[in-house]
């Protein structure tokens, strides 16, 4: 079942309209009923967050006036129409029209919660492109998902905004789980091309057959979906991975990219996950390409370099997990923030993100703690720490702004509770709250 959906049931018969409820109830569908499409049509608008079972015979507006209704307003909503035996040319003309699909009465209750599935499970997956299509052009909200104010984050924050307004192709390089992908997704949004196609190729996830033809094409007149660059045309093409490409892969793309001259049409963001030691991106390409893709470059820090970014993120993570587990997230002592300063992160934010699940799990059990994680997942670090020794003062301060911003963030920016809480007299708390950047307003 497609989480969050909603099926919203329009029938004029109320025995019809609460069998249904019923029955798609106890498979765990939050359900709403409708005595008309009127009444359906006042809430059922174009971002409506599920799917609609209708039948087609109803006083008033009827099934299909309601269904061109509904398909005018959204043509992806997914509307499953119930016809009288024998309907069948009125079925036909229902999916001419644009409904998902039709259930003939009787029809099996079993048969109509598969439809409900794979009808919610489409609707999920359009308001997910919707929501990433907003997101891509929508710089801003992309940025703040780059979470971290280390000097580290603030450099690369700015080398998002410098090159994201350039207008050159862009190598981003880093360690795996780094945030590669999420960092071409910002650079697409703030640029002039925001708005405009982002095409996404895991060019290590095809064949070299199968990833020429994604790329290049030709395309077999059943195919829907156009090559890779054909569909980014005028926007941004990004291609993950690109040290995987074939010296013969590697040629025709040379050879689009010097096809489309200066400026490019089509603006290409590499992204390479080279781990091997003493080989670059730059040894596995060709240089022509490698010098073309690499104009411009960023390289994303690992987690290790980012200081208290790794207690921020560490919360932000746990809560929204503890908030999805339905219990509260762990509290982080201070020998914990520091084993978490320590640890080297060779999985890098992905590696931390395992991390604050498990973390909220076992908290939710009431066992195991945060130093237990991390040397599970290597067994062979002893003890948990970097290469590099940090001063005491750098993990008591880090530790104190993670402190003090959960408690804000607790008590939603309720300076008497969070002076409370924290036994801080008011002028020190502004005091510390100024020193760390944390403001008020923030958590309101």
């Amino acid at each position: 079942m497609a989480q969050g959906m909603k099926i919203a049931i329009v029938d004029d018969e109320q025995d019809m309209r609460q069998s249904i409820s019923q029955w798609l109830a106890l498979s765990g569908y939050d359900t709403e009923t409708f005595a008309s499409a009127e009444d359906a049509l006042k809430v059922l608008g174009p971002e409506y967050p599920g799917i609609v079972i209708s039948d087609i015979k109803m006083p008033g507006m009827d099934g299909m006036q309601f269904l061109k209704k509904l398909m005018g307003s959204d043509s992806a909503l997914p509307v499953i129409m119930i016809t009288g035996h024998g309907d069948v040319p009125m079925a036909v003309e229902a999916m001419r029209v644009g409904a998902f699909d039709f259930l003939e009465k009787p029809f099996n209750p079993d048969r109509m919660s598969q439809l409900a599935k794979k009808a919610t499970v489409a609707r999920r997956m359009t308001m997910d492109s919707r929501a990433l299509r907003r997101e891509l052009s929508d710089g801003g909200q992309l940025m703040k998902k780059l979470i971290g104010a280390s000097p580290a984050m603030e450099r690369l924050k700015e080398d998002i905004l410098d090159l994201g307004q350039a207008d050159g192709h862009v190598l981003i390089d880093g360690e795996t789980g780094t945030g590669k992908t999420l960092v071409s997704y910002a650079l697409h949004a703030v640029g002039s091309r925001a708005g405009k196609k982002f095409v996404l190729v895991s060019c290590g996830a095809f064949e070299e057959d199968a990833l020429s033809k994604r790329l290049f094409g030709p395309m077999l007149p059943e195919d829907t979906q156009l090559p890779a660059i054909e569909e980014a045309r005028g926007g941004t093409l990004v291609l993950e991975d690109i040290e995987s490409l074939s010296d013969a892969t590697q040629a025709r793309l040379l050879n689009v990219i010097n096809e489309q001259g200066t400026p490019a049409e089509t603006r290409i963001i590499a992204i390479s996950n080279m781990q091997e030691q003493d080989r670059t991106c730059e040894d596995a390409l060709r240089s022509d390409l490698y010098y073309r893709l690499a104009a411009l470059k960023i390289t994303v820090p690992p987690l290790r370099q980012r200081g208290e970014d790794i207690l921020t993120l560490f919360t932000r993570l746990s809560e929204q997990f503890a908030d999805d587990y339905g219990c509260d997230a762990p509290k982080v002592s201070a020998q914990e923030a520091a084993q978490l300063l320590q640890a080297p992160w060779p999985g890098n934010v992905r590696q931390l993100i395992n991390l604050a699940e498990r973390a909220v799990l076992q908290s939710r059990r009431g066992e195991g703690t945060i130093a237990s994680l991390l040397m599970s997942d290597h067994d062979e670090m002893q003890p948990v720490m970097t290469t590099e020794g940090k001063p005491l003062k750098e993990y008591v301060e880090a530790f104190e702004r993670m402190l003090i911003d959960n408690t804000m963030r607790r008590h939603r920016g309720s300076i008497a509770s969070v002076m409370e809480e924290l036994c801080l007299p008011r002028r020190t708390l502004n005091e510390k709250m100024a020193k760390y950047g944390l403001a008020r307003a923030d958590y309101l």
